[in-house]
């Protein structure tokens, strides 16, 4: 029994990284669009670099999705260990035969917590584009 917890143990440290991951890069993202907006926001910059926010944002999403595929399959992996006898624990840390399904990073990068997240994160970065756009229009016109 001593062999199948301490392979459980090894999975549920990768699980809990890969979680992580996923919570430190949202924080990123977060931060690092609203130090962009506000850079733009100021009467320095130009509004045809507003877009630059937009590259975060996705390069982000992205790897959310690849960490959230990789949470799933340690997941899996430590559902079928905890269901082995003991006599065939092999501490093996290969997860890749459980990328399927809903484990695929396709499926995950348009999970519904990702899409959410990133999907308001957008939103709001388009009504900012908009109100931001419409100002200068307003001004430069009037």
């Amino acid at each position: 029994m001593e062999k199948k917890l301490k392979h459980l143990e090894f999975i549920q440290n990768v699980i809990s990284r890969m979680a992580n991951n996923l919570f430190l890069l949202k924080g990123w993202v977060v931060t690092l669009v609203a130090a962009l907006l506000a850079l733009l926001a100021s009467n320095n910059a130009g509004t045809q670099f507003i877009f630059i926010a937009l590259v975060p944002i996705i390069i982000f999403w992205l790897l959310d999705g690849y960490f959230l595929s990789q949470e799933r399959m340690y997941r899996d992996l430590y559902k079928d260990v905890a269901k082995k006898q003991e006599d065939q624990i092999d501490f093996s840390m290969d997860a890749s035969k459980y990328n399927t399904g809903r484990n695929r990073w396709l499926n995950c990068f348009f999970s519904k917590t990702l899409v959410i997240f990133y999907g308001l994160l957008l939103l709001l970065f388009l009504i900012i584009i908009y109100y931001n756009f419409d100002i200068k229009i307003s001004i430069s016109i009037g």
